[in-house]
């Protein structure tokens, strides 16, 4: 009888402290990524400037757009510069970012894949780990533009 009243008193505490548990709540919007603009950077003088410009752009640049590739966790596309006929720059337009975690995961994989693919100088680059869909996405993408770019 004492074991049966101990088992249904530690069942009762175990219920309501699991009933009195509240999760983290997601009240502000986080940014999306430094490597994630939405806004077309404009050029001034040849030069691309402002936010989500890529670095050594210029005027006489080739600036290839990538299909938009949808994943498990929302759409990856890119923009690639091109400069004499070689990857000069990569810009990602769209990435996850529905939340906290796919923010926080891709402000560390988008600019590894960016520095793997301007390494590489293809498509051919491994997946960051912990990024897996924004991964293969930010792959589609990054082909589909050197597809249009004839590369």
């Amino acid at each position: 009888m004492r074991r049966a009243m101990f088992a249904v008193l530690v069942t009762a505490v175990g219920l309501v402290l699991l009933l009195s548990f509240k999760p983290h709540e997601l009240t502000a919007v986080a940014s999306p990524p430094s490597a994630v603009s939405q806004a077309t950077a404009p050029q001034v003088n040849g030069t691309w400037t402002g936010p989500g410009a890529v670095a050594g752009a210029t005027g006489g640049d080739k600036v290839v757009t990538g299909d938009v590739a949808t994943t498990r966790w929302g759409p990856v596309q890119i923009e690639l510069v091109l400069a004499g006929g070689k990857m000069a720059g990569i810009r990602v337009l769209q990435a996850p970012d529905g939340n906290h975690r796919d923010i926080a995961i891709n402000s560390q994989a988008l600019p590894t894949l960016n520095d793997e693919a301007l390494a590489a100088g293809s498509a051919q680059i491994d997946a960051v780990s912990g990024a897996t869909y924004t991964s293969e996405g930010y792959v589609r993408s990054l082909q589909s533009a050197l597809d249009r770019a004839g590369l």
